[in-house]
This record gives C-alpha cells, structure tokens and sequence, in this order.
C-alpha cells in the first residue's frame, strides 16, 4: 500500500510544477504580454529570485522595451551585432520609465533634491535630441524625454528632468571630443540607470544652450546634463512658462522616428 502523500509534499508537487511553468521562457513572454509589459511587474517578477532575475536579464528587459518604444529601439540596434546594446537592457528600460530626479551639482543648484519616480507616460525624440548637440557632434543621433516637470520650492519657475540616450555612443562624435580634450569625469556624480561614471556637458563645453533651451522652454543658464559611458543621459533645468503659440512652434517633425511610452500605472 503505497503512501498517503502528506500535505507538505502535496506543496513541494505543486511548488515545481509552478515553477516548470513559470521558468519557461515562452509562457513569462506570453503573461507580460498581458500585463501590457507594465515595468513594475517585471521589476517585482526579477526580484523574486536568482533564476528569475537571470531570465529577466537575458530576455524579459528586452522584450520590454522593443515593446513599449518599438521605433526608437530597432533606431538604437541599427548596425549592431547579435542586439547588444551598450550597458545592457534593464537600463534602457529604467531610463524608458524612470524619471531620476535630480540632486545639486557643480553647475546647477536646486532648491531642494528630488527623488526619482516611475512616470506615467514619456516620449523620447531625436528632434528634440539633436537640439543638444554642439555643431561638432551634429553627425551624433540622441533620443530626448520631454522635461519631467516638478514645482521647485521657492521658485517661479518649474523644475524639469529629462533623460535620453545615444545611437552608437561607442562610435559617435561626442565620445571622440571628450576623449580627445580628456574631459575628466564628475568625482560624485553617477548614471542613475547604469551606474556607470559621467561626463558633465557644461563642463565639456558642448552644450548648445540656446538650441537646449528653447527645446526644454527653459532659461538660457538655467540647465544641466551628463552623459555616462554607455551613452545615457540624464540632466535638469528651469523651466519657463509657455504661451500657446511657442507649444504650436515645438511641434514634432514627421520624420522624427520617436516613441510614446505609457505606463499603466
């Protein structure tokens, strides 16, 4: 007569076979599909454990974010080998998602330090990009976010975060400038989505500040960014408010290959 199994058992069944599923690469593309590829689960799902987070790394990051920004990624893998991106896609996806906030720096003292927060809805342009390239560097292609924009405390003006990244920074004109002029590297500054060193643009001389400003609405002086060894950017500024004829003016070119991405949150 064989064994009654006992509960415990009856759960350790029931733990592998859910966990046969749900390792199964097929069947966690198919369940984020209808989660709409909404980045908190799949930040939740990689926490759980090792295998998890190692399924998430090799694939789940990925299909994330040719999901959500379908265009600017298949802009971004142009003439890449095998798909890797520089820095990785979980990255990518924290930058798609993820305004960083912002903290005092050489160049730009807020009022007080902001947090970063998942956003509900950004778009990334190379319109907007190409407004904060040097005319040394206009060869280079830059994704930019609108301006996150948060009330600054004892100010009258708005204070905005954004964040982009290059095509093909390995290769581009901006790198070969920083490299050649050996800008040196912020000592406390990090990428908030790679972790990696930065370079401060203003302190490299190659930010265009009319063109930067008037695409972020902003004061001439009153904005900031770095851009890390993998091609990120992230930065802040002042901004101004504007009229209903300047917001027509700013209007995206069609052929500006962008992406909205929504966050269900």
């Amino acid at each position: 007569m064989s064994e009654i199994p006992t509960q415990r058992q009856k759960v350790n069944q029931a733990t592998d076979s859910f966990e046969s599923g749900i390792f199964n690469e097929r069947i966690l593309v198919l369940v984020f599909e209808s989660l709409k590829w909404d980045i908190r689960d799949l930040c939740q799902t990689a926490s759980v454990n090792h295998k998890l987070r190692a399924v998430a790394k090799r694939l789940l990051w990925r299909e994330l974010c040719v999901h959500r920004a379908p265009r600017m990624i298949a802009s971004l893998l142009d003439g890449l080998p095998n798909s890797r991106i520089s820095g990785g896609w979980q990255p990518i996806a924290k930058l798609l998602f993820f305004c960083c906030g912002c903290e005092s720096s050489r160049h730009f003292r807020p009022s007080q330090p902001l947090p970063g927060h998942f956003v509900k809805e950004s778009r990334f342009s190379k319109t907007s990009g190409r407004s904060f390239l040097a005319k040394k560097c206009r060869g280079d292609v830059l994704y930019l976010s609108d301006p996150c924009e948060h009330p600054a405390a004892g100010r009258e003006y708005d204070l905005g975060v954004y964040r982009g990244i290059f095509r093909g920074f390995k290769k581009s004109r901006t790198l070969e400038y920083l490299i050649n002029r050996r800008v040196d590297f912020e000592e406390k500054i990090r990428c908030p989505y790679c972790g990696t060193r930065v370079w401060s643009m203003t302190a490299a001389r190659l930010v265009p500040k009319r063109s930067a400003a008037r695409r972020l609405g902003s004061q001439n002086h009153g904005l900031e960014y770095f851009v890390c060894l993998n091609g990120h950017l992230h930065g802040t500024c002042l901004l101004v408010p504007l009229s209903s004829d300047e917001e027509d003016d700013d209007d995206e070119s069609n052929d500006d290959l962008g992406d909205r991405t929504v966050s269900d949150g």
